[in-house]
């Protein structure tokens, strides 16, 4: 199935005319409504591309019942505005105190030769009474007008009073606050993360996420180094198959799946290859039933027909593989279920996982419990074993319920183990709980040169964080290593030695308004909390003897000349260590 085209079932984002966002299932034969601009067929949009913006037309059939239509906006309407010059400016009243141009007009800005750049509105007064519609009469014009709201804003502009006083900036000002409060129009784009990150932040629960924002999620991105390493099957002169190992990534999240939805993105394991409705493909409508659902006819009208849709369930197959080795992530939750609600919209269901979806095989998880003290979980035990005879003997039902917790055991035992085995390539947190008491325990899991990041909405826990891996505090444990059967202690919560280079950032785009004059950051930005990510780099500190490094000093002892070093050596990991000292 094309990606690029609208699938039934799939979850759309739909940026609406006052440029806020919405997102939307496509289920077939079921109307879509979107607020105060309208309604439509989902079947409307149904194998059409992405970013193509619809205008809503209603139109009345020959029993005189109302049924709304779509118009594809050709691009050369949508950018007809910008192509179109700047209109004159009507003439303004001089002020007495005021500096006047030759011309009698009042002007604030001018440019080095003289010509006119802005014209000052410091006369107008704003009358609410300027606008003769009334609030009644402008949605007795709604409920009457079919169009997409042209006409009505036409209507509304024609009405104001005091409309040929405004400057130009002050008139496409007024005319685009009414085109996105009447114009029945939207754009359909394809749901992506970082399009979900925003419409959360803004309409939904930031909380939910951690108020994680878009640039955060770039920034944790590009230091843990997540990306795509896809198993290379190369087949051999026997038919045998050689596999390239891929990364592994360990991750806390507690922002219900949207990390690791971010980060199954940069890997290319986050949609599936043609979703679960891959089955009904044949009765996606056609091009040409696209055609006539969404076009116009010969007289320029929109039409709508009937479109027979796929159904809404389709069966899976059977599952055949198991758990990926390469290319994985492996989730660590604190609860009995991982929070990954926010996969189902990319068609993935945590506790109904379909088999066709990479996450299937490619999302590993495992509870705390399971990590620290697996003998204590209930679903790392054996279940009873049985002959082959006793298990023919059973009934279905039983048969069956045994095999299901024969496998359920055999995953979690896998994953358990192959996570406490560790050598993973990075570590990405983003949890409400303590980053120390975190990477306390997995840390020690990582590889050399392996990236962490750890994510928290406000500072304070990552300047702690921060603090246990100092240099002052890994100079004092090199020097006075502790025991290695009291850790953690007080002075040393974390081994400061196997992380490189804490660094504290943070990273925010604001919005800017642009104009001779008027230049200054948009004040509607969100508020919130700004974010911060910790950053480190796994290392292996040496072991046993350790090099003298430092400034030397050469003299003669007993006829012998020796070199000593000035810098006493000390072993990194707390093991006996030698000073060598170099006789010529």
């Amino acid at each position: 199935m094309d990606p690029e085209l609208v699938q039934p079932n799939a979850y759309i984002a739909l940026r609406l005319p006052s440029d806020s966002t919405m997102i939307v299932q496509v289920l077939p034969n079921t109307t879509i409504s979107i607020g105060k601009y309208g309604a439509f067929q989902a079947n409307n949009v149904l194998g059409r591309p992405y970013h193509l913006t619809f205008e809503i037309r209603d139109t009345v059939t020959h029993d005189g019942k109302a049924q709304s239509g779509l118009r594809v906006v050709p691009a050369a309407e949508l950018y007809a505005d910008i192509k179109d010059e700047t209109p004159e400016t009507p003439p303004e009243v001089e002020g007495e105190n005021s500096s006047a141009s030759g011309d009698g007009v009042e002007y604030e800005v001018v440019g080095q030769n003289g010509e006119v750049v802005v014209r000052t509105n410091r006369q107008i007064i704003d009358d609410p009474n300027s606008q003769i519609m009334t609030m009644d009469e402008i949605e007795a014009l709604k409920a009457q007008s079919t169009g997409s709201g042209k006409e009505l804003i036409a209507k509304i502009l024609e009405s104001h009073s005091a409309l040929d006083q405004k400057t130009a900036f002050a008139l496409a000002k007024y005319t685009l606050r009414k085109t996105k409060k009447y114009l029945r129009r939207f754009t359909v784009l394809p749901l992506d993360v970082p399009t979900l990150a925003r419409w959360i932040l803004t309409d939904k629960e930031p909380m939910k996420i951690m108020e994680l924002r878009g640039e955060i999620l770039s920034l944790i991105g590009s230091w843990s180094n997540v990306h795509c390493t896809p198993s290379i099957s190369t087949p051999s002169l026997d038919g045998d198959g050689m596999q390239m190992k891929g990364g592994r990534w360990l991750v806390i999240d507690e922002t219900a799946g949207l990390l690791v939805a971010y980060m199954a993105e940069k890997m290319a394991i986050l949609h599936p290859p043609g979703h679960d409705e891959q089955e009904a493909g044949s009765n996606i409508p056609s091009k040409q039933k696209a055609d006539a659902v969404n076009g116009d006819n010969a007289n320029g009208e929109p039409t709508t027909k009937d479109v027979i849709a796929p159904p809404l369930y389709h069966p899976r197959p059977r599952k055949t593989s198991g758990p990926a080795t390469t290319n994985t992530i492996t989730l660590i939750h604190a609860n009995a279920q991982p929070n990954l609600s926010l996969l189902k919209y990319f068609h993935f269901d945590a506790f109904n996982p379909s088999t066709s979806h990479p996450l299937e095989s490619h999302l590993k998880t495992l509870s705390w419990l399971q990590l620290l003290s697996p003998e204590d979980d209930i679903g790392y035990v054996e279940p009873a074993t049985a002959s082959e005879e006793v298990i023919q003997s059973w009934k279905s039902g039983k048969r069956s319920n045994h095999f299901r917790k024969r496998r359920r055991w055999e995953r979690i035992k896998f994953i358990a183990d192959e996570t406490r085995a560790g050598k993973f390539d990075g570590l990405i947190v983003a949890s409400i709980m303590s980053p120390v008491s975190i990477l306390q325990h997995t840390v020690p899991l990582l590889r050399g040169a392996a990236q962490v990041v750890v994510y928290s909405p406000t500072i304070e826990p990552l300047v702690e964080l921060s603090d246990c891996y100092s240099t002052a505090r890994r100079t004092a444990f090199v020097t006075n290593p502790p025991d290695p059967d009291m850790m953690p202690t007080e002075d040393f919560p974390l081994n400061p030695t196997l992380l490189l280079a804490p660094t504290i950032q943070t990273a925010r785009s604001r919005s800017w308004q642009v104009l001779p004059g008027r230049t200054h950051p948009l004040m509607t930005g969100r508020g919130g909390s700004e974010g911060y990510v910790f950053t480190a780099t796994r290392v292996l500190p040496a072991k046993g003897k350790v090099e003298a490094r430092g400034k030397f000093k050469r003299r003669k002892v007993d006829g012998v000349m020796t070199r000593v070093s000035s810098v006493q050596g000390t072993p990194a990991s707390g093991d006996s260590g030698t000073v060598e000292m170099d006789a010529s």
